[in-house]
């Protein structure tokens, strides 16, 4: 397997690595520990009712017939809203930076937005089983023909979890259709879950296991990624921030796709007070 020289979006992934690993996250006092671990707990929960905003690198190489490497960098904020003193509407965009190289073709660069997605969780306050549910939308922000659908496109969204002080367990899935957008580009009709397990720690640190799951029906394609990962909150300044790293190490996909390896590192900015 050939790899392709360093392009400059990489540089943030390497900076975000470096700062995890040179940050003592573990050595927490007690007191402070016990709201870092409460805080790891909430950032586990996909519609806990907090602000944060996460920045997950991407990293995968070996892709397709020309060994291609990818480096897409997600912004993913979450917003929420209450609605009621029993309901919140909890908002989370992910919107996709690619830079990517011998995807398309030998000799090939594209860079530019991918499509963004919005989902919607309606989530009631409950005790033990944690659930949401809502909308999710495609929306085609792409800036190269190569980096989207060229579709809008809507479906529903579920989430269910259980969350013990320091166990997190559940799932997370949508199914999209495309409704609307360039007639000459294939329609979208694709399912996503993440399955997910984390426990925390009282210094804020967590160690999980994760797996992606991606069903293109149009395609007639399947893709399953298994991520074990660990992370960590803490401070920079006054800034609380989540740190996370992970392999992908991919499983099932065909070979147009599947990349040979790949790494996210996760740097989340979050606000506790708000």
């Amino acid at each position: 397997m050939k790899f392709q020289s360093p392009f400059i979006p990489i540089r943030s992934l390497f900076i975000v690595l470096f700062i995890f690993l040179n940050l003592n996250v573990f050595a927490q006092e007690e007191k402070a520990g016990a709201s870092a671990q409460e805080l790891a707990d909430k950032l586990a929960n996909p519609v806990a009712s907090l602000i944060s905003v996460p920045l997950q690198n991407n990293l995968n190489y070996g892709i397709g017939p020309f060994n291609g490497s990818k480096y897409t960098i997600n912004i993913q904020p979450v917003i929420p809203f209450k609605l009621t003193d029993n309901l919140n509407l909890i908002t989370r965009y992910i919107l996709p930076v690619v830079d990517q190289r011998d995807i398309t073709g030998e000799n090939t660069h594209e860079f530019g937005l991918g499509d963004a997605t919005i989902t919607a969780f309606f989530a009631p306050k409950t005790k033990g089983i944690i659930f949401g549910f809502g909308p999710a939308f495609l929306v085609p922000t792409a800036t190269d023909d190569f980096l989207g659908t060229q579709k809008f496109g809507v479906g529903p969204s579920v989430l269910v979890m259980h969350q013990g002080k320091g166990l997190s367990v559940g799932f997370i899935a949508n199914q999209i259709w495309s409704v609307a957008g360039n007639e000459g580009r294939a329609d979208v009709n694709q399912f996503y879950t993440q399955i997910f397990m984390s426990h925390s720690f009282k210094s804020g640190a967590s160690l999980g296991l994760s797996s992606e799951i991606t069903q293109n029906w149009q395609g007639n394609t399947t893709v399953i990624t298994i991520s074990p990962n660990i992370g960590a909150v803490t401070k920079l300044g006054d800034q609380v921030v989540q740190f996370a790293i992970m392999p992908l190490i991919p499983i099932v996909g065909p070979h147009e796709i599947r990349p040979d390896w790949g790494l996210r590192a996760v740097l989340a900015f979050v606000f506790p007070g708000s």
